[in-house]
């Protein structure tokens, strides 16, 4: 991807994330049209849509994840606080250190539940100590939610915990390396009613001290966890406006018509 130099719009000038005409191409199918849009900081922006519409491949263009396939290309500017992160001189390795994400299905590392959240800190060399370590681990657990419920098994297996557990371990993971902000591509879709409660609560917390961007297909929970909302449809950005404005008065048809139920 080309890196663009654009004068930054003044609505963007208070925007942690800006994209401008961003397209994203899998081979010679196109899969995101045009979108522009400015995420704010210490906000949790929730991208909506029916299956296949772009929103986790946009959502993924946010730390280069599509630089992971062969045949995916990015076209446009996307900026964090104005640097382009698609510049030739962009470390993508440091760009995820500052973006961490959280995926669909909790991944824990076969490891241990400590070495699951130590591995990022010492890999990245942010600690210099076993005692500066444990604090990060113990840090990451509380802020997850999770130091409570498993204190006294930190050496047993992160994948022997259950599935709402093993996803606030990832996101424990996420945190530990001290991300500015943290991308979700559908965290609860794989959670039960309660796991899922728990998850929103947690990512009503960590907004904060971070920037989030989740991808949900369920509209009731972009309602309840987002400040801002996304409405992509067939590849294109439809409406982005503020969640309840979205989903009380949408300027666009589309938009109506998804939330309503009559496509999607």
């Amino acid at each position: 991807m080309a890196a663009v130099e654009m004068e930054q719009p003044e609505e963007a000038l208070d925007a942690k994330i800006t994209g401008r005409g961003v397209n994203v191409f899998y081979g010679p199918k196109q899969a995101i049209f045009d979108v522009d849009i400015d995420i704010k900081e210490h906000q949790v922006t929730a991208f909506i849509g029916p299956s296949g519409c772009g929103k986790s491949t946009f959502l993924r263009c946010l730390n280069r994840m599509n630089d992971t396939i062969d045949i995916c290309r990015v076209e446009g500017d996307i900026r964090i606080e104005g640097h382009d992160i698609y510049g030739k001189s962009v470390d993508v390795v440091q760009l995820r250190t500052r973006v961490g994400m959280v995926f669909q299905k909790p991944n824990p590392f076969p490891k241990s539940i400590y070495e699951n959240v130590a591995y990022g800190p010492r890999i990245h060399g942010m600690v210099q100590n076993k005692a500066a370590l444990d604090e990060v681990v113990e840090k990451s657990l509380i802020r997850a939610g999770l130091f409570d419920e498993i204190k006294d098994r930190l050496d047993q297996p992160g994948t022997g915990i259950s599935g709402g557990q093993q996803q606030r371990l990832c996101i424990a993971r996420a945190i530990a390396i001290n991300p500015e902000v943290i991308l979700m591509d559908e965290p609860c879709s794989a959670l039960d009613p309660i796991a899922t409660a728990k998850i929103e609560e947690l990512i009503d917390d960590l907004r904060a001290q971070y920037t989030i961007v989740i991808v949900t297909h369920n509209m009731q929970q972009a309602a309840r966890v987002s400040q801002k909302t996304a409405f992509f449809h067939l590849g294109e950005l439809v409406e982005f406006d503020d969640t309840e404005q979205i989903f009380t008065n949408p300027s666009e048809e589309r938009t109506q018509d998804y939330i309503t139920g009559r496509f999607g």
